[in-house]
C-alpha cells in the first residue's frame, strides 16, 4: 500500500469518525447552537416550536376527555392600537413581534384564534416565564393540601440544601413576590449575567438546583422586588420537597389533567431530571389559555375548585409598596407583582403572566377576557430600549382587543 492510500485511508476514517460523532451528539450540538442565539436577533420561532427535539425533558399527557373551548363568532381584530400617544398598526405589530399564536376568549368562548409562522392549534411552544405563573398554581394547591403550611415559613424549612445561600431564613411568600432579597442579574445582553450563567446549563449540562444554591444575598427579603428567575426554580425545589413528587408529576394530576388538557405538555429539565421551573413548560395556546380561564373564574373549572379561591386572589393582589404597580425608586418597571403574575397600572384588575420574547397569558376579569399570544421576537432584549421588548405596547393591544369587544352591539 503506497504512502498516498495510506493518509486518504486515515481521511476516510477521520470522516466517518466526525460525521458518526455528529449524528451521534445533534441533540447537544443543536443545543449549543441554539443557546449561542439567545437574544443576539436569531429569528427563533422554528426553535421555539421544538425544543423537546433538543433538550431533555418530561411529559404531562393530555386529558382522556379533553376541554375544547366553544367557538362564538369570530372577531376581527383592531386595525390598529394606541401605545403612548402613537398608532401602531395590529397586523404590523404582530408581524414584528414575530407572534406564533394569537387566541382571544370572551366569557370563555373562541373568538378568535390564528396562526403564523411554525404556530399551531397541535404546537407546543416554549412558554419561556409564563411557567412561573403554572408553577404558582401548583403552589398554592400544594398549600390547600396541606403539604406546605404556611407561606409564612421560611423555605429551607423545606429545602435544607438552600441553608447558607442567599435563600436561608427567607419567607416563602418574598420568593412568590419576587422579593428574596438574593443578588441577581437578569441583563439579557450581559454574558456574564446571572440569567445568562443560569442559561449555560441548558446549554451544556448541570443542576439547576445547585445554581440556586450559589445565590448570595443583597437586600432585606421583603423589600424590593427584584425580577429574578432563581426565585422561581427554588419554587419549584420547594414544590418537589414537600410533595415528595416531580413537578410534572404533581401537576399533571392536580392541574394538567383536571383542566382538560387537549394536548400532551413537555418540561424542559436539567441533567439531573429536574425540571426547568422558570421557564421550561412547552404547551400550545389553547392549554395556555385554560390556566388564563381557570383564575378569570377564580379558581373554578367546569364547577370544580382546583385552585383555592383565596389563592386565587392574593396571586392577583399586590399587598405591599414595594410590589405595587407604578413607578418605584430603584426600578424602572412599572408592573406590579403578585405570587408570579404580572399586575399592570389601571382600574381593571388586570393581570398577567408573561415570558420573555413576548409570551402572555393575559386576564381581564371586569371584560370576561383571556388573551394569548405567543411570539419568537427576534429583537428580544438585543438593546435597552423599550422598543426591544415591547411588553407594555403589547398589553395597550389586548386591551384594544377588549374595548373593541365591548362595543359590539348587543343580540
Amino acid at each position: 500500500m503506497t504512502k498516498k492510500k495510506i493518509i486518504l485511508g486515515v481521511l476516510a476514517l477521520l470522516v466517518i469518525a466526525v460525521g458518526g460523532a455528529a449524528l451521534l451528539y445533534k441533540r447537544e450540538i443543536d443545543r449549543l447552537a441554539f443557546a449561542a442565539t439567545f437574544f443576539s436577533g436569531a429569528e427563533q420561532y422554528e426553535n421555539f416550536a421544538r425544543m423537546k427535539e433538543l433538550f431533555p425533558h418530561t411529559t404531562m399527557e393530555a386529558a382522556k376527555t379533553p376541554y375544547i373551548f366553544t367557538e362564538g363568532e369570530r372577531i376581527e381584530l383592531p386595525v390598529s392600537f394606541t401605545y403612548k400617544g402613537k398608532e401602531t398598526e395590529t397586523a404590523a405589530f404582530l408581524q414584528e413581534t414575530d407572534t406564533g399564536a394569537l387566541l382571544v376568549l370572551k366569557n370563555g368562548k373562541l373568538r378568535f384564534e390564528d396562526y403564523w409562522l411554525t404556530g399551531g392549534e397541535d404546537v407546543n411552544w416554549l412558554s419561556m416565564s409564563v411557567a412561573k405563573s403554572f408553577i404558582s398554581a401548583a403552589i398554592g394547591i400544594a398549600v390547600e393540601e396541606g403539604h406546605i403550611k404556611s407561606i409564612e415559613e421560611p423555605i429551607t424549612a423545606y429545602v435544607p440544601a438552600l441553608n447558607g445561600s442567599a435563600y436561608e431564613g427567607v419567607r416563602i411568600k418574598d420568593i412568590l413576590q419576587m422579593s428574596s432579597g438574593a443578588r441577581w442579574n437578569e441583563d439579557y445582553n450581559d454574558p456574564d449575567s446571572d440569567i445568562n450563567r443560569f442559561g449555560r446549563i441548558m446549554a451544556v449540562g448541570g443542576s439547576f438546583n445547585e445554581f440556586a444554591a450559589t445565590l448570595e444575598r443583597e437586600r432585606e427579603p421583603g423589600t424590593f422586588n427584584h425580577y429574578n428567575s432563581t426565585d422561581t426554580q427554588v419554587l419549584g425545589m420547594l414544590l418537589t420537597e414537600a410533595t415528595g413528587r416531580s413537578i410534572t408529576s404533581y401537576m399533571e394530576e392536580k392541574l394538567w389533567q383536571p383542566l382538560g388538557a387537549q394536548y400532551p405538555a413537555y418540561w424542559m429539565t436539567d441533567d439531573e431530571g429536574m425540571e426547568m421551573a422558570f421557564g421550561g413548560l412547552n404547551a400550545t395556546a389553547r392549554d395556555y389559555a385554560k390556566l388564563g380561564e381557570l383564575y378569570r373564574k377564580g379558581g373554578v373549572w367546569q364547577g370544580e375548585q382546583i385552585v383555592p379561591a383565596d389563592w386565587v386572589r392574593a396571586s392577583v393582589t399586590p399587598d405591599a409598596p414595594h410590589v405595587m404597580p407604578g413607578p418605584k425608586p430603584g426600578t424602572p418597571f412599572t408592573l406590579g407583582y403578585g405570587y408570579q403574575w404580572w399586575i399592570p397600572e389601571g382600574e381593571e384588575r388586570e393581570f398577567s403572566a408573561i415570558g420573555v420574547y413576548n409570551q402572555f397569558i393575559y386576564v381581564n376579569p371586569a371584560r370576561d377576557l383571556v388573551i394569548v399570544k405567543l411570539s419568537a421576537y427576534s429583537d428580544y432584549a438585543t438593546s435597552h430600549e423599550e422598543e426591544a421588548y415591547r411588553e407594555l405596547e403589547t398589553i395597550a393591544l389586548f386591551r384594544a382587543i377588549g374595548a373593541s369587544l365591548e362595543a359590539e352591539p348587543s343580540s
